[in-house]
């Protein structure tokens, strides 16, 4: 008898087994990293826009609309593809973009394990943050922000007299900090590490909730102040009148913006231009109007260097 190769049915076995774990790890490997992010033609040829988002104050409803909502969509018709909104959260926002894990140490981005890329952009008023910047592109800036201090109406602290002076501001306000309990938000512009929160003697409550849900754990209780940025603090006025108040800032202005990945240039690029064009036609700010008819009043500045100057 001729002596031959035989392979026995338990290594047959362990060579299926290893070749359905290469395919998975090769499906992950295309759907994760730099394979997801598309050029304008791709998501062309896909036929639809896929907007990351997260439901935050006026930015995105949740229930189908919100500024960045309707901005995205109009991107979207302008692109002449569909509109799809694919719901994500903070921890996950950045990976979903990018197609790697994305977390936060000593204000520094971290990166993970790849992950698959799930949008095309993010858009849910996204502050934009020097470890943010290390992961993702932004668009030119949309709408402004600012980490506020607030406290419910009934609270012994007053507001601080506005200086004129931001720094002396947040210095000022930072002083009524001792001794009482503060809400932050972990990963987010309401991160109380950002703003070294904890050198002032106060003591931090790492708030687990959404966004929109800390200005009711304020009004709950759940600590003497609240971080809170511009547009959730103007929501939360607005829909609780006389039962919270801005005590004063704790940052200095902000941007928001629309995310991209670092790979998709050519559709950031086709965005700002997009932009840019709504601004110069006014669809823009009735958009912001619409939806923040009061910001106007504390950044008219920011709009104003939007808007082309006859």
């Amino acid at each position: 008898m001729t002596a031959g190769f035989r392979i026995s049915s338990s290594q047959i076995g362990l060579l299926s087994g290893m070749r359905v774990f290469y395919l998975v790890l090769l499906a992950a490997l295309i759907m994760g990293g730099t394979a997801g992010a598309r050029s304008v033609d791709e998501v062309k040829k896909a036929g639809v826009l896929r907007h990351l988002g997260i439901p935050y104050a006026n930015f995105v409803s949740g229930a189908g609309d919100g500024m960045d909502v309707e901005l995205i969509q109009r991107f979207a018709t302008h692109l002449g593809v569909k509109y799809e909104y694919v719901k994500t959260d903070w921890a996950a926002i950045f990976g979903d973009l990018t197609g790697k894990t994305v977390t936060v140490k000593d204000g520094k981005a971290v990166i993970g394990d790849a992950v698959a890329v799930r949008g095309d952009l993010a858009a849910n008023g996204i502050t934009v943050l020097p470890w943010r910047e290390q992961v993702v592109d932004f668009s030119i800036p949309t709408f402004p922000n600012q980490v506020w201090l607030m406290a419910r109406g009934e609270a012994g602290v007053a507001p601080i007299k506005p200086s004129g002076d931001t720094a002396k501001d947040i210095e000022t306000t930072r002083g009524v900090l001792p001794a009482h309990t503060v809400l932050s938000k972990m990963g987010t512009c309401l991160d109380h590490t950002l703003y070294k929160i904890e050198d002032t003697g106060a003591q931090v409550r790492i708030f687990n909730g959404g966004l929109n849900e800390m200005a009711p754990a304020l009004l709950n209780k759940d600590a003497d102040f609240s971080l809170l940025d511009v547009p959730d603090a103007l929501v939360a006025l607005g829909k609780w009148p006389g039962q919270l108040k801005v005590i004063g800032p704790l940052s200095q202005q902000q941007d928001m913006a629309v995310a991209f990945d670092k790979n998709s240039t050519q559709l950031r690029e086709a965005f700002n231009a997009f932009l840019r064009q709504s601004i110069k036609d006014g669809s823009f700010m009735r958009l912001v109007r619409q939806y923040y008819p009061y910001v106007l009043d504390y950044y008219p500045t920011f709009f104003e260097k939007l808007v082309p100057q006859p």
